[in-house]
């Protein structure tokens, strides 16, 4: 495939080959965009954002309604490419793709929502008829830096509200999985969108992302991916206004009245969904000792029915994780875990890309497995002994994005709500539920700033104040 870039389809000399992660069989090859490139990018998008001003709200919400509409009767075409270059199963695909149609949605709708207030200026001491009133207005170039896992949803969550607020957006995909997003931008184009209001440009985030955020000309970075990429990129972006969505390693309290069945459920697809490669994935599992027992055996036998292999296969139920690489990682952290104490009650191997989903028992808070974030598919089990244990517990993490809690006690539901240090908390849920349209974001290091097509926009567009004076 081709990037996209001042309005044209282009390629170079230089392409990256992307891959199938379960076969490592080619798919297709994208450009590898040089620094000039890039600066032909932002200069393009610096026009397009001219033209993005200049359209009304409708019809910025009729672009993106169009848009998810070719997202809607293409779902299966654009299933199929982000399951093979990502590894995600295709039931998930799909899924992925109609979220996407919901997000795109959703920010059309917004489009039409954006609007200032007066203001009460006679509240202010010696007032002499001042009228005031605020007016909301676009960045203007937004760069929209997006992660591997879900490279349909994401990209869409950056996007879509950028063009919604009036802004141009420079996508960035991640180097793994750029086929999702250029197809994206093939919609937007059909859709009606300016052609320099998007830009698509592929290539090495580690030459290309530091003179993308720097650039003057760059109002806005949206970030999802890493905490220490996160963090570089807030050095480097200056006065730059960003929203980070940094990861985390989610916990998942399981109080002693808990439903058992519904905990195993909730455990499981949360801890495995997309092969455990969700930043609010279920990484800590917070177990009362008086159910600890019997939890372990309901979950290792949930567990043992993850069907695992080729993603296109209708069967399974459980792909490859994005790299080999990975895979090893996330395996060395478990094997590091087995050897100062934890039990692994299934699972524990891996080959190539794949990783068994794995149990792991008797984990304690400073492993690594439990400390930093795995990024894949194993959960770490811990006991606690009462809900100020459990509590301590689930705060003793630099991350705060997404925490749940199972239980039926409402005086414990409440304590969880008010007391986790997280930006999402889920009661009777596992932490890997989200739903589009909500406010999503972190605490502590997991970010800053707020997801969600309607906060995105509020992050995505900056306040005048007018007052006329008689």
């Amino acid at each position: 495939m081709k990037m996209y870039i001042g309005g044209e389809w282009v390629d170079r000399s230089e392409n990256g080959e992307v891959v199938n992660p379960y076969d490592n069989s080619v798919i297709d090859t994208v450009p590898s965009a040089s620094i000039e490139d890039l600066d032909s990018a932002i200069a393009s998008a610096v026009r397009g954002a001219k033209a993005m001003a200049d359209m009304s709200a409708y019809d910025r919400f009729l672009m993106l309604r169009k848009t998810a509409d070719i997202l809607q009767e293409r779902t299966e075409e654009f299933a199929r490419i982000l399951s093979m270059e990502e590894g995600k199963i295709i039931g998930e695909g799909r899924v992925e793709v109609g979220r996407a149609v919901q997000t795109i949605s959703l920010s059309g709708e917004e489009a039409k929502r954006l609007y200032g207030e007066t203001l009460p200026m006679d509240a202010a001491p010696g007032w002499t008829g001042q009228l005031g009133f605020t007016l909301r207005v676009p960045c203007g170039v937004v760069a929209a830096i997006s992660p591997f896992n879900f490279p349909l949803n994401l990209v869409a969550h950056k996007v879509g509200p950028a063009l919604a607020a009036g802004n141009a957006v420079i996508i960035k995909p991640a180097s793994d999985t750029p086929l999702s997003a250029i197809k994206l931008t093939e919609a937007l184009l059909e859709a009606g969108a300016p052609a320099e209001a998007v830009q698509c440009v592929t290539g090495s985030g580690s030459r290309l992302g530091d003179p993308l955020v720097s650039d003057p000309r760059v109002r806005k970075v949206t970030f999802t991916g890493s905490r220490d990429v996160g963090e570089r990129i807030c050095r480097t972006a200056g006065l730059t206004k960003v929203t980070m969505e940094l990861g985390s390693n989610s916990p998942l309290i399981v109080m002693p009245d808990a439903d058992i069945d519904k905990v195993v459920a909730g455990t499981i697809s949360s801890g495995f969904a997309n092969a455990g490669q969700v930043c609010i994935s279920a990484q800590r599992i917070i177990a009362s000792r008086d159910i600890y027992g019997d939890y372990l055996d309901a979950l290792t036998q949930g567990v043992e029915r993850i069907q695992t292999g080729d993603q296109l296969d209708e069967s399974v139920t459980m792909g490859p994780m994005v790299r080999a690489e990975d895979a090893s990682r996330v395996n060395e952290w478990i094997q590091e875990a087995v050897s100062s104490g934890a039990r692994a009650l299934i699972g524990g191997e891996y080959s190539g890309a794949m990783h068994a989903p794995t149990v792991l028992a008797d984990v304690q808070p400073d492993m690594r497995v439990s400390r930093e974030e795995l990024f894949g598919p194993a959960v770490a089990v811990t006991p606690f002994s009462d809900i100020d244990e459990a509590i301590e517990m689930a705060n003793q993490s630099n991350y705060g994005l997404s925490a749940g809690i199972f239980t039926q006690n409402v005086d414990w539901a409440m304590r969880f709500a008010r007391e986790v240090d997280s930006g999402n908390l889920h009661i009777n849920s596992g932490p890997g539920f989200r739903a589009d349209l909500m406010p999503y974001g972190g605490l502590k290091e997991s970010g800053m700033g707020k997801e969600g097509p309607r906060y995105a926009i509020q992050e995505m567009t900056e306040t005048k104040t007018v007052v006329f004076h008689p």
